[in-house]
């Protein structure tokens, strides 16, 4: 089990542009799996390897729309279609208590690769597009705080908490 430190605002990694992925050997395979658990212990729905300190096109993804969540990684993300439009609130796990509205395609289509180089497309809808969209920002080097329609108070995250109880 490989647990990453997650960069938080304010380090320059978080603003710099991610490399295409081109070896798809052992060192990404490791960077996916210690992504997973990093990801898992920070109970976040996604995680960009720029947020680790890795300038790579890496992230990964959970859809927890099903029974079961599933973890989606995806390697030289793209996004190849969005539709529609979706308001709503957005954190990330390297701004810590902040909160913010974003706007963000309600459907998207995502063209990646597997950790094996295999390309795929993911279609994703409402918090998974959201997510997609969000992670692969963090490959451009740009943070949600950038693009919030506007932020959060604690009364409005009370209520949003209360709202998921």
């Amino acid at each position: 089990m490989g647990i990453r430190k997650i960069l938080t605002k304010g380090d320059p990694s978080l603003k710099k542009k991610s490399r295409a992925v081109t070896e798809f050997n052992p060192r990404l395979h490791q960077l996916l799996d210690d992504m997973r658990d990093t990801l898992e212990q920070a109970n976040g729905v996604g995680l960009a390897a720029p947020q680790v300190g890795v300038l790579r096109r890496v992230v990964i993804v959970e859809d927890v729309s099903g029974d079961e969540p599933v973890i989606y990684e995806l390697v030289n993300p793209e996004i190849a279609e969005a539709q529609g439009e979706q308001i709503g609130p957005e954190g990330c796990l390297s701004l810590p208590d902040i909160w913010g509205i974003v706007t963000r395609p309600e459907h998207v289509k995502v063209k990646a690769q597997d950790r094996f180089g295999n390309e795929f497309f993911l279609e994703a809808d409402e918090l998974l597009a959201r997510a997609c969209c969000h992670e692969i920002d963090h490959l451009e080097g740009v943070l949600f705080d950038e693009i919030a329609d506007r932020f959060l108070d604690d009364e409005e995250l009370a209520a949003l908490s209360a709202d998921e109880e």
